[in-house]
């Protein structure tokens, strides 16, 4: 079984470090929310339907998920049917049911029984849109002074938004209002990739204790009136760009010699 910890492992310990840390406690289940579960099934998947291994615990129902193929192989004792799922997508499908959910039992000390309640507020806080509005920005300024959980959770979303667009740019701007906020502004995003990103911003903020209104999510190409001002002044986030496919070679069947063609 791993002894390498994992991305979840240190979640939990920093939750169970500062048990009345609300941070740490949401940290956790962003993290769980984004992490591959291998999921145990009592059966092999029929198509899309899956049947997970389930037991009691007092009035609760719980199944049983891995974020390590071998600690579910330790827990199940050899080879088992399974479904690898990630625990957002989980949790929306146990929670409507009242089902809790056990992660990585006799795997170590981060055995955690997660209720159906806590996951039902994992999707409902999931399930938080960011809101439309419409102003005008007169004037973009240096972003001002926030914690650096946010920052960082800023920073790891969009690095795991490879791809979808560009930059991103943290300023601080004032509205023809007279209102000024902190306002993320985007670059080179596509139509389709926006709705994701602002998305992903509010779960980032969301996650680190914050209203999601409290930075405002904006897309802007490098032709933008606005864009000189933003680059200028703004803090910049770096995007990576999407991972190159892998090469596929393609060999004539027959012509390498250490693997013939196979004869029906």
């Amino acid at each position: 079984m791993t002894d390498t910890q994992t991305q979840l492992d240190r979640a939990f310990f920093a939750m169970e470090a500062a048990p009345e840390d609300d941070l740490a406690r949401a940290r956790y289940y962003e993290v769980l929310a984004d992490t591959e579960l291998f999921l145990v099934l009592r059966d092999d998947p029929k198509g899309d339907q899956v049947a997970p291994d389930t037991f009691d615990l007092g009035d609760q129902t719980f199944v049983v998920a891995f974020d390590a193929e071998d600690r579910m192989a330790h827990f199940t004792g050899g080879p088992a049917p399974y479904a690898a799922i990630s625990g957002r997508v989980l949790a929306g499908m146990l929670a409507p049911q009242g089902i809790g959910l056990g992660i990585n039992l006799e795997a170590g000390p981060t055995s955690f029984l997660i209720p159906a309640e806590a996951l039902q507020w994992l999707v409902d806080t999931l399930g938080t849109a960011p809101q439309e509005a419409q102003a005008t920005v007169v004037a973009i300024h240096a972003p001002g002074r926030l914690p650096q959980p946010v920052l960082d959770a800023l920073a790891g979303r969009l690095t795991r938004a490879a791809g979808l667009a560009q930059s991103a740019f943290l300023v601080e701007a004032e509205y023809d209002s007279g209102a000024r906020a902190h306002m993320l502004a985007i670059l080179g995003a596509e139509d389709r990739a926006q709705a994701p990103l602002a998305k992903t911003v509010s779960e980032a903020l969301t996650f680190s204790g914050i209203e999601a209104g409290a930075i405002d999510v904006v897309f802007v190409d490098a032709d933008d009136p606005r864009f000189p001002a933003i680059e200028a002044r703004g803090m910049r986030l770096d995007i990576p760009p999407a991972p190159e496919p892998p090469k596929v070679e393609r060999i004539a069947p027959g012509s390498d010699p250490d693997n013939p063609p196979k004869l029906r």
